[in-house]
């Protein structure tokens, strides 16, 4: 329940906060064009907060639905509007205010991207640095050349310091099908560089986090022992009495020595009551345990809230952080804020020609969960999940397709090529059309988060 709150939470002030800025942008531009604002709106429904402010009295809402907003203008298509402030009106403005005004919302959530990534590239994302731990025999990744204890450093000479930046690295590599220059460091120091051929891969490997696997490659993880680090408040761990240091023996009899094993025990039993014996200081203590049950992509498991103590030389040799200076860090941002908006663009067309699963597609479950647990590792983290949502948005709000911005700028480009604005009609139709394909978009979003959480 703590979790489902958390990542709730962390959900509700993503999308308010990535809303608002893109409404900002219609309104911000439509303010310098001196186009009167009735309302801006955070969230559709009832208002829960409003307030008036400014000379026009301009309505400042925050509705009951927090998926979606609107800045409302005086319109002659939505109301009277008296002679004098015809020229305030958004419908008698200049085709090319009028094209400003729409597109500043989709600008505005780029922008916003770019700020977000220049401040993760300037605080620093923590990672794992990307050594190899097993190459599976007879996989691309051994055919290439790969061996156990190779450090990937550059991915087609963009360096790689975590497997996070490998992955991101990869991913338009394998949507293209095509070969991709990995250089590794060995043991010795020596650098050399070796071609995967990725074309029996697909972006639903990648979308399924099977990439490394399908690759034939499993990163090192050192054997930790079955020593607790942390017990957070309220958790399974802390219920049955479980401590910081304590070391765990057994549990129902079987022993445990080190941590993936207690791991992988603890999740092949939730909410089954588990006897486990811990080693505390000199003294030996049994403890009952009874981990809660969380679902996943891959089903039902157990988790109990506590997480595994690792020395600092550990943490040290193991640790990457991906940092640059102020400067390089703006240049960053705006080179992965490109990237992620193509990116996107090119998965739709997979998916709208069928040369990818429509699976891939999340709903707003999903992007709860991906909120909260980004959210969960920290700040850096959070703002990357904050710009590729921002960039999605974005995206997304420029396609062709009635009700979304980019439905609007398509009549401006019709009307700018026969001279006078589409008729009402057509527009009626095209509002109906778009009501359908948003309505069966987000059925399809829906259908596949429940089908995750169903495993």
């Amino acid at each position: 329940m703590i979790n489902f709150l958390y990542s709730a939470g962390a959900f509700v002030l993503a999308v308010s906060l990535l809303i608002t800025i893109h409404e900002f942008g219609h309104f911000w531009v439509a303010r310098k064009l001196d186009v009167k604002i009735l309302r801006f709106s955070v969230g559709f429904g009832r208002p829960v907060w409003l307030r008036r402010f400014g000379k026009d009295r301009t309505e400042f809402v925050i509705a009951v639905l927090p998926l979606g907003g609107y800045v409302k203008m005086l319109d002659e298509r939505e109301g009277e509007v008296a002679p004098e402030e015809y020229h305030r009106t958004f419908n008698r403005k200049a085709l090319v205010s009028r094209t400003a005004i729409v597109l500043a919302g989709p600008l505005f959530n780029f922008l916003f991207a770019i700020v977000v990534y220049w401040l993760m590239f300037s605080i620093g994302i923590t990672g794992i640095k990307p050594v190899i731990g097993e190459v599976i025999p007879s996989s691309i990744a051994e055919q290439a050349g790969f061996r156990p204890g190779y450090e990937i450093v550059a991915v087609d000479l963009r360096p790689t310091p975590t497997w996070a930046a490998v992955l991101a690295a990869m991913v338009a590599k394998v949507i293209d099908s095509d070969e991709i220059v990995i250089t590794v460091r060995d043991k010795s120091q020596s650098e050399r560089q070796l071609v995967l051929n990725l074309a029996g891969l697909s972006l639903d490997n990648v979308a399924k986090g099977g990439l490394f696997e399908m690759l034939g490659v499993r990163p090192f993880r050192p054997r930790l022992p079955a020593v607790i680090g942390q017990v957070h408040s309220g958790g399974a761990g802390a219920i049955a009495g479980l401590e910081a240091g304590d070391r765990i023996l057994s549990a129902d009899g079987t022993p445990m020595e080190f941590w993936d094993a207690w791991v992988e025990y603890v999740q092949a039993h939730p909410e089954e009551t588990m006897h486990v014996e811990v080693l505390r200081g000199n003294e030996r203590v049994m403890l009952t345990l009874r981990p809660e049950a969380i679902e996943t992509e891959h089903g039902r498991i157990g988790r109990i809230g506590a997480s595994v103590y690792q020395s600092a030389d550990l943490d040290r040799s193991l640790a990457a952080v991906e940092r640059y200076p102020p400067l390089s860090a703006f240049g960053k941002s705006l080179q992965k804020t490109w990237e992620m908006s193509v990116l996107t663009l090119r998965i739709l067309f997979k998916i709208l020609f069928g040369q990818a699963s429509v699976a891939n597609l999340s709903g707003p479950i999903s992007i709860a969960q991906y909120a909260g647990i980004s959210a969960s590792i920290g700040v850096a983290a959070f703002l990357g999940f904050l710009g590729v949502v921002s960039i999605s948005l974005g995206v997304l709000n420029l396609l062709p397709i009635p009700l979304l911005d980019g439905g609007h700028l398509m009549y401006y480009l019709i009307e700018f090529a026969k001279g006078s604005p589409v008729s009402e009609s057509a527009q009626l139709v095209g509002q109906q059309i778009g009501v359908a394909v948003l309505l069966g978009l987000m059925a399809l979003a829906f259908y596949n988060d429940i089908t995750r959480l169903l495993g």
